[in-house]
Formats: C-alpha cells, structure tokens, sequence
C-alpha cells in the first residue's frame, strides 16, 4: 500500500498527514497540527511577517522529520489563503520549501476546493447524495456543490475567520455595528454562489474545517479532546442561529469557558460561525453535519488517484531490456513472459494493503515474471531450478547482487514447494529479503497460471475483501475458463502466506 504525506499550510495554522492509501480509503498513519496565525500579519500588513515566518519554518521542520519516518513514495505541501494574498510571497516560498526539502506551491481557491471535495469523498463516500460542503479556514471560505461524488461548482471567499476577525471585529465583545457589517460583507461576498443555487434541494450540508469543528463539538457538548468522534455529528440551523447570537454578545474569555472551542479558536469563533450561518440560511438549508476531512485528504487521495510513486515499483527502461535479453536468449515466449509481468504488476498494487511491502520489491516480481521460465532452455525437469541457478549466477546490469538473489529466489519459488523462513536456498537471506520472496511468490504463481494457456486472454484483475475471504475477479473479453481454474489452484499458496480463503472468479462482463 503506497504511503503519502501532505502538508496544508493555511492561514491559521498548518497541518501534517501521513497516509496509507488502499481499496478501502485512507488509513492515516500519523499527523499533527500547529496554530501558526500566518493571516494576522498578512491582513494586516500585506506580509507574512518575519516573526510568523520563522516559527512555521520550525514547525514544518519537525513535521518533515515525523513523516521521514515512514516510507513514503509521494508528497504535496501547499499554501492557501494568506499565502496567496502574502505580498512577500516569494520569500514565503523559499523559506518553507528549504525548511522540509520539497517544494512548496501556493494554490488556487480552486484548486483549494477540489482537495476539499477529494479528502471528504474519501472520507465519507455519498454515491446518491447531492451535497454541500463548506469549508471555513483561517483566511477563505469554499463552498462546494457535488452530486454522487462529482464536483459540480466550487467558490473560494475572502471569508477566512482570522480575516473577518482583524477586518471587521475589533472590539471584545464585538459592537452591533461591527456584526451588522460583517453580516453584511458576508451576504455580498455569498451572494454569486446563493444565486446559482438558491433553487436547489441539497441531501446534506457538511462543514469542514477546525472552525467547523469547534461549532460542532460545542453544540454537542463534546470536549475538543474527544474531537475525533465530531466526525459526522450534526447540528441544526436553529441550534447555529441561537449559539452564534451568545457568542457575539460574549468577551473572549467567556467564550473560551464554552465546551469544545479551545483558547485559540474563541479568538477567532464569531466570524467563523457567521459564515456557517448565513450559508445555511442563504441556502435553506436546516441542517449541518462535520466531516473531519480536508485539503490533507484531499491531496493523498490525489496523489493515490494519479498513481504517484507507482514507477517505484516498476522496472526501468534499462532493466526491463535486460531481463527481456535474458528471456530471448533462453528461448521464453516473450508475449507470455509480459503478461505474467504485467498481471504481477497489478497483483503487488491491489495486494499492497496485505503484504505492505516496500514499492522497489515489485521490480523483484516484475523481473521474475520475465525470467521464471528460463530453466526450459536447460531441462523441463525441475525448469525452476534451472531458472534460479541461471540468474543467480548471471550479469544482470541495472541490479544489484541482493535483487539478483531475490529475483533468483522468486524463480526458484514460483511452482512446487513453497518458500520457508527456514528454508536452505533463503538462509543467507536478510530477513526482510526472505519476507519479500515468501510475500511475493503467491503473487508470482497466480500472474503466471492467469495466462496458462499463453493466450493472453486476462485483461485485468480486480479484487474485493469480504469477511476476511479475498475475491480475485478476472476480466476477459474471452472464456478464461482454464485461467481461472489455473489461478483458483496456485491460489492455495496465497492463503498459506497470506492466511486468507481466496475464490477466483471471472467479473461479469
């Protein structure tokens, strides 16, 4: 399973994800986040100041060492809002892309709302629903409509809550006056978006972002230690209309006594909710539930869509001309020796979840697709002995003597006796390498009897989990009959390995 970091730096603070992606979503393996109040300066100077600048570099040092720890095969840091406004932007851009060794890029509204929409999709798919999302971050507002997990319209608003709160609301509490403009600037900056959709009927309305969090929790009466269960609760307009009119009568530290907004988040709440607020009831809409998704989600969900990372695990041009050579000069059937490649290929990513291999491990299945049947040229006895011994003691350029080993081991593995930890020919295997020969050689045999009648019948390969049972689905435009008994046998192997029953099916056509 391909593993992803990404980073948000927003107006009010930035945010750090490392995550799994898989067939069953995103299985987060670490994050963090820190309050770094970028917008403050920026809406009221124009600039990121100095001093804001450097504690963020700081930070983002600390979270590039957190997500170095994992093996991750692709990252995307972004900035949004303030950044966006920042007119010191490029030195912006250098400082925290030398601060964690990556580039750094400052997105769009646009491109802002479409990870938004990504990261809650991949949260919480809603295949029937029409939606609306509304993110509420520290220097913009999104407001996404999407129907069946398509975006249909997005808009990004300078309706931040760190912006509203150094334009519009001084004063503590802030006066009427102060409110009626910000309810005012509000309505106009809504009023495009409310127009094209005034008429429309939405199945649910979902806020995100930590403002929407902090309405949530305290409306539930959840502490923000427990926040992680605010995800998918919900909260009425009604209930929003009466709490926000406490609040904007409230000083900020009586705010802070409300349970579920931190000390921080009261500084900047009121804004915030008005923006919820006046969208619901812009809207009609009577209902509002929390998705703790957002542009982190959103950009490892991309990530993982696009395929990033995924050459890792393929062979390059160079060591794919070498074990073709090989293979041709040994007499193997090429067309056949590409389609157990190409089948082993797809085997090692819709599997990843299961044998958490590194990416570079599937080059060893790849090029052992292409050479497990080299023995043939010296005896049909035993061929895959003779398959091992002939790449163990080859030249191979482009590998190195410990993927030669493992690629010869794979050969070795890929019909009869299954490989142990114990087993003689792995011994002088490091540990890991024997793991990758034991995990990999199921994989191996089934790529191979998908195309045992050397027909290349096997379009693809899809797989399904169900009560702890794996269902490997074969696509063929042709009757892959014997295929699929051929996989169903080899299969056995998988479980003993893997310690899943597995049924080999053709997909409906």
């Amino acid at each position: 399973m391909p593993r992803y970091a990404a980073i948000d730096i927003g107006s009010n603070s930035v945010r750090m994800m490392v995550a799994e992606a898989g067939l069953d979503g995103l299985r987060i393996l670490a994050q963090g986040r820190q309050v770094t109040r970028l917008g403050e300066s920026v809406f009221r100077s124009g600039n990121v100041s100095a001093e804001a600048l450097d504690f963020l570099c700081g930070t983002l040092r600390r979270m590039a060492e957190d997500y170095r720890k994992f093996d991750i095969v692709g990252l995307r840091a972004v900035a949004t809002s303030a950044v966006r406004d920042a007119g010191n932007r490029q030195e912006f851009i250098n400082g925290v892309s030398a601060a964690i060794g990556a580039p750094v890029e400052v997105i769009s509204g646009q491109e802002e709302a479409r990870l938004i929409h990504l990261g809650v999709n991949a949260r919480w798919p809603r295949a029937k629903e029409r939606t609306l999302i509304i993110d509420v971050g520290g220097g913009s507002a999104e407001l996404i409509v999407s129907q069946g997990g398509e975006l249909l319209d997005a808009t990004s608003r300078p309706l931040g809550a760190v912006r509203l709160k150094e334009v519009f609301l001084p004063g503590d509490p802030p006066a009427s006056e102060e409110l009626q403009r910000l309810s005012q600037y509000i309505d106009e900056k809504l009023s495009p978006f409310v127009r094209r959709h005034q008429e429309s009927k939405f199945d649910r309305a979902i806020a995100t972002s930590s403002t929407g969090a902090a309405l949530i929790c305290a409306l539930n009466r959840l502490p923000r230690s427990q926040r992680d269960k605010a995800d998918r609760l919900s909260a009425g307009t009604d209930d929003i209309k009466r709490f926000y009119k406490l609040l904007a009568k409230e000083n900020l530290d009586e705010r802070r006594q409300w349970v579920g907004i931190g000390p921080r988040r009261a500084e900047i709440i009121v804004g915030g909710a008005a923006v919820f607020l006046r969208s619901l009831q812009a809207l009609h809409h009577p209902l509002l539930y929390y998705s703790a998704a957002g542009v982190r989600d959103g950009i490892i969900a991309d990530l993982a869509t696009r395929g990033v990372g995924r050459e890792l695990a393929t062979l390059s041009r160079e060591q794919r001309t070498v074990v073709e050579t090989m293979a041709k000069r040994y007499g193997t059937p090429l067309k056949h020796a590409r389609n157990v490649a190409r089948l082993g290929r797809r085997l090692f990513e819709i599997t990843q979840s299961m044998h958490r291999l590194p990416p570079t491990a599937g080059k060893a299945l790849e090029a052992a697709a292409y050479l497990h049947d080299i023995g043939h040229f010296v005896s049909s006895t035993g061929h895959h002995k003779h398959s091992a011994y002939l790449v163990a003691n080859s030249d191979l350029p482009g590998f190195q003597a410990q993927e030669r080993m493992a690629i010869a081991a794979l050969c070795r593995f890929h019909r009869k006796a299954m490989p142990q930890a114990q087993h003689a020919y792995l011994q002088n295997f490091p540990q890991e390498a024997r793991r990758t020969v034991i995990y990999l050689a199921p994989l191996l045999r089934i790529a191979d009897s998908l195309d045992r009648g050397h027909e290349q019948k096997v379009r693809n390969v899809q797989m399904s989990v169900k009560n702890g049972s794996v269902i490997f689905l074969i696509e063929s435009e042709d009757d892959p009959g014997l295929e699929v008994w051929a996989a169903g046998e080899a299969a056995a192997a998988f479980t003993q390995v893997y310690g899943l029953r597995v049924t080999v099916q053709r997909a409906r056509p």
